[in-house]
């Protein structure tokens, strides 16, 4: 692969915003569903998103700038040796310390060892896999919740059904065995990198879901039920009377699913909400007189005040 910073435009010292914005643009532009007639497009959407999925990682990035990994994360063989070179390691780099130098030098002058002629060792490497794709699934937060299943369109323009997995988060990846590119050895893989979009109105809580639910003054004074929306759709909640502002309540099983399997519950903070200047019970409330309002007692007793 090519310098990542350079398939992406950005700068080696560009900070994550540059590096995810620059992503963006080039995906927008690339996408194989934009570009179903554009077979070159759809390869460059694939090194974009590999190029990202590099940088977006810091220890990789870090790794990359030092020189000990390539742009396709690969360990970079040592004097410049390696995979796609004409022989040698091929993609199969050894782990430190334990390299045979002589053999190295062999290759590297045209030595040959063995009876065999096929490289180090008498031994030919291993046909070499095809290149991993990389991909990034932006999901849905009520999808993410209850494990449905997304649908992703790959490289080669089709488009399969992936079954989000029990403990599923950001940064999560799946694998699909196959799908990535050709090569003599097989094909690579496709892996996918899971971002879970932010709700406008429920928060993550490790498995638990959170929900403020506004509820007016006569529900929060008298109980019963109301309509709550959770991610598999509105359930009724019962409120006991005289709930105050910042009560939680509990939903079983509303939750995200963990990593055990078990699935937690949605949280619910019931928030009063005030009525307004003009709202006829704030109208009833100002002709009350003092001595009816000090008989609704002193919220604020346990503070000694």
């Amino acid at each position: 692969m090519a310098d990542p910073y350079t398939t992406l435009g950005v700068a080696r010292g560009a900070t994550e915003a540059d590096i995810k914005k620059a992503y963006r643009k080039l995906a927008k532009e690339l996408h194989p569903d934009k570009n179903k007639d554009n077979p070159k497009a759809t390869e460059r959407f694939s090194t974009v998103t590999a190029a990202y999925d590099l940088l977006s990682d810091k220890d990789k990035r870090a790794r990359f700038d030092r020189g000990e990994i390539d742009g396709d994360g690969n360990p970079a063989a040592p004097f410049g040796y390696g995979a796609g070179g004409g022989g040698g390691f091929r993609g199969q780099p050894q782990a430190a310390g334990s390299a045979d130098f002589g053999d190295i030098f062999e290759g590297l002058f045209g030595g040959r060892r063995g009876g065999g002629g096929a490289g180090f060792g008498g031994r030919a490497a291993p046909p070499q896999r095809g290149a991993n794709i990389g991909y990034r699934l932006a999901v849905p937060f009520e999808d993410a919740a209850s494990l449905a299943p997304q649908r992703i369109t790959l490289g080669d323009g089709k488009s399969i059904d992936l079954k989000l997995p029990p403990g599923v988060e950001t940064g999560t990846q799946m694998r699909l065995g196959g799908k990535g590119e050709p090569g003599p050895g097989g094909p690579g893989d496709a892996v996918v990198t899971i971002e879970i979009d932010t709700h406008r109105f429920y928060k993550r809580d490790g498995d638990a879901v959170r929900l403020d639910l506004p509820i007016t003054i006569a529900e929060a004074v008298l109980g019963g039920p109301v309509k709550v929306p959770t991610v598999d759709g509105p359930v009724m909640l019962n409120i006991p009377p005289a709930s105050s502002s910042g009560k939680v309540l509990r939903l079983k099983n509303r939750g995200f699913t963990g990593k055990t399997g078990v699935r937690g519950d949605q949280l619910v903070t019931l928030m009063i909400a005030v009525p307004a200047a003009d709202d006829p019970v704030t109208e009833t409330l100002k002709s009350w007189s003092e001595s009816e309002r000090i008989n609704l007692g002193n919220p604020r007793a346990a503070l000694g005040v």
